[in-house]
């Protein structure tokens, strides 16, 4: 630990904190005019109400409770929504905040270092390092890894606290405060991504070097334990969101189970990750958003390659522990703070992802950095020659990041450039597929998911998808082949069921259609569309009593659903209208049409025409025929206004009928 640093060197530190901000800035900067992607940012922005409406009391408790996503990240969405409530749904100001929050990070990162260990360049290349690294791309340019950013913001504010702890025991001071703020900013960070469990052990490296509190307490005579201890706070509230966090993905199905992913096959999965991560530290290439898992495996001679090479290294690390001791922290670091997510417990269906690295890399710099120095020793012209191999090192790093970065300014940039670094990746072809769909390039589109069913064959959301494609394409058979095969891979997902009734609808095949829609409401009795559609369906099949035993349901559900959509104000106007016009008794109810009738009428806030004649007949039926004549003359203006002269005539009939005192029959809507 070094002491306050004279005036000269703090202008230096100065110095180099704005020009660690500034090769930020200059990578990240571009982001500013940068889209959200299709990944995740529509389930932690755009699409969340919660959460794209601003602050608010009602999405500060949602954001508290574990089922809002696969993890318990309060914090996080809590500043998703500061940024809608600054921002709204632009883009640019949430890349902005993910920006300043890693260069807050990198300068943290820096005056930590260089205050732990006493060295300032050393402690500088490693903050210039993990500011640009291309490997650090997916966590600032992608709005939904925000995670990473704040996470990574409280993690260096507590190694900083800690930092100041340790100083305050060295000198016999007051040190409370510091251990209480170590603990503050340590919840923070679990409230931001769970990921930050491995920081007790990361403050324990730390111990051994370079505070080098082992000499302080004797560590060899076996006195590791008071380190533990006096963490033991840390290490209880590691654990308690190590099973929050368990729990919330539990209850999203995130974590895969053993038979889909064997443990033998996660093991191989975590022994090339941990290789193939420090590859792409040295040969930053071929990165992209989503990184497919093998479904054969890997060839064993790799696996067994990579399993040697990390028992070397180990090995190496261990016996140079007493004369290199930042090797062994480092290794530990890499090692330790990249477990929680190097797949033994696996979430979702990647092999890795380049976010991974954001703070366990920082081991690996370490490593680096230092052991470049001691190797240097004594070299003639030693600084100039480490001065210009560091320029050169962040300035290609620099050049990589930004081109790396640029790939995330859109979503077809996105996919098309993962495409292209990666082989059978359905995820990247199922997402270029819907970023075509919504662009109108339907054939682009197909092609997309054709792949992707190809690809996953097995998997119902591919096979939905493609089948939507078909259907916009009119062609009905495929699409029903792929929405029936969907239903057999996912049985309770309504909204295949839902999609399909509608595929047989317009097929006309009304019975299967039925079926499916009463599919559809038992797997979701208070979805309002589900009521209306198998409402629908039975009318087409001229069930209408039954059919209108549904949509007083959708009304108790979800009125709005009515209140913008004149096609389904015109279908519910029919069915009063049937109710209470038909020449069949069994049918006829007057009571039921108005009823019906009423709540279309307030929802269409009185100026559908055809809602409210069917509400007149409705009262002619009852035997209201004062309330049928008032009634009908108010359709009478309404339908004038819309100069809709069929539907006038048809109403001056009706109103003749009803001042005869006579309810009005006929089959046809007016």
């Amino acid at each position: 630990m070094t002491t306050d640093a004279p005036t000269s060197e703090r202008t230096i530190v100065l110095w180099i904190c704005v020009f660690l901000a500034a090769i930020t800035l200059a990578v990240f900067g571009q982001t500013w005019r940068y889209e959200f992607v299709n990944f995740d940012d529509d389930v932690y922005v755009y699409q969340n109400p919660e959460v794209s409406r601003g602050l608010t009391l009602k999405g500060a408790a949602e954001a508290f409770n574990y089922s809002h996503s696969d993890n318990w990240i309060p914090l996080t969405t809590l500043s998703h929504s500061l940024d809608c409530q600054l921002f709204g749904l632009d883009a640019g100001g949430h890349h902005v905040t993910n920006v300043l929050l890693h260069t807050a990070s990198v300068i943290l990162l820096f005056l930590v270092l260089r205050r732990m260990t006493g060295t300032l360049w050393r402690a500088a290349f490693v903050a210039a390092v993990f500011a640009i690294h291309p490997l650090r791309v997916e966590s600032v340019a992608w709005v939904s890894e925000r995670k990473d950013v704040l996470s990574g913001l409280f993690f260096m504010l507590a190694l900083w606290a800690y930092q100041k702890n340790v100083e305050c025991r060295v000198q016999n001071a007051e040190s409370k405060k510091w251990k209480w703020a170590v603990l503050v900013f340590f919840v923070l960070g679990l409230m931001s991504k769970p990921m930050l469990v491995t920081l007790p052990f990361a403050l324990l490296l730390l111990d051994y070097w370079p505070l080098k509190r082992s000499e302080e307490w004797r560590v060899e005579s076996g006195e590791w334990k008071r380190l533990v201890i006096e963490k033991w706070g840390l290490f209880g509230l590691a654990l308690a969101l190590c099973l929050v966090t368990v729990f919330a993905q539990g209850h999203h199905h995130a974590i895969a189970s053993v038979q889909h992913f064997s443990m033998p096959a996660r093991i191989e999965n975590a022994l090339v990750s941990y290789v193939t991560y420090i590859g792409q530290m040295f040969y930053p290439a071929g990165l992209a958003a989503y990184y497919p898992r093998s479904e054969t495996g890997f060839p064993i001679l790799e696996v067994i390659a990579a399993f040697l090479l990390l028992a070397v290294i180990s090995l190496g690390v261990l016996l140079r522990r007493r004369t290199s001791p930042y090797l062994l922290v480092g290794w530990l670091w890499y090692l330790g703070m990249l477990a929680p997510v190097i797949g033994l417990v696996q979430v979702g269906d990647q092999a890795r992802a380049d976010r991974y690295t954001y703070l366990p890399q920082i081991g690996l710099y370490v490593m680096v950095a230092w052991g470049v120095a001691q190797l240097s020793e004594g070299w003639r012209h030693r600084r100039v020659v480490l001065g210009g191999a560091s320029a050169i090192v962040i300035g290609a790093l620099a050049l990589c990041a930004h081109l790396q970065v640029s790939y995330w300014k859109d979503p077809e940039s996105l996919w098309t450039h993962t495409l292209a670094c990666t082989t059978n990746n359905y995820f990247a072809h199922n997402n270029l597929g819907t970023i075509y769909v919504k662009k109108g390039q339907v054939d682009k589109a197909m092609e997309q998911f054709q792949k992707t069913v190809e690809l996953t064959p097995g998997d119902a959301h591919s096979r939905f998808n493609l089948g939507n494609i078909y259907l916009r394409k009119g062609e009905l058979d495929r699409a029903i082949a792929q929405f029936r095969k969907a239903a057999e891979l996912q049985p309770d997902d309504a909204r295949t069921r839902s999609t399909l009734g509608k595929a047989y609808l317009h097929k006309g095949k009304v019975d299967e259609a039925v079926a499916q829609f009463q599919k559809t409401v038992e797997l979701t009795p208070n979805d309002a569309s589900a009521q209306y559609d198998l409402g629908d369906a039975l009318v087409e099949k001229g069930k209408v009593a039954e059919a209108a035993a549904h949509y007083p349901k959708a009304f108790e559900i979800g009125p709005g659903f009515v209140e913008t959509n004149v096609v389904i104000q015109n279908n519910l106007a029919y069915i009063a209208w049937v109710l209470a016009t038909s020449p069949d008794t069994s049918i006829r109810s007057g009571a039921k049409a108005i009823e019906i009738a009423r709540q279309t009428d307030r929802a269409a806030h009185g100026t559908n025409p055809m809602v409210i004649g069917a509400l007149a007949a409705g009262y002619a039926e009852a035997g209201r025929f004062s309330e049928a004549v008032a009634t009908v003359r108010l359709a009478l203006r309404r339908a004038g206004d819309q100069n809709n002269t069929e539907l006038v005539t048809t109403l001056q009939k009706q109103l003749k009928s009803y001042q005869e005192g006579l309810p009005y029959r006929e089959v046809s809507p007016p």
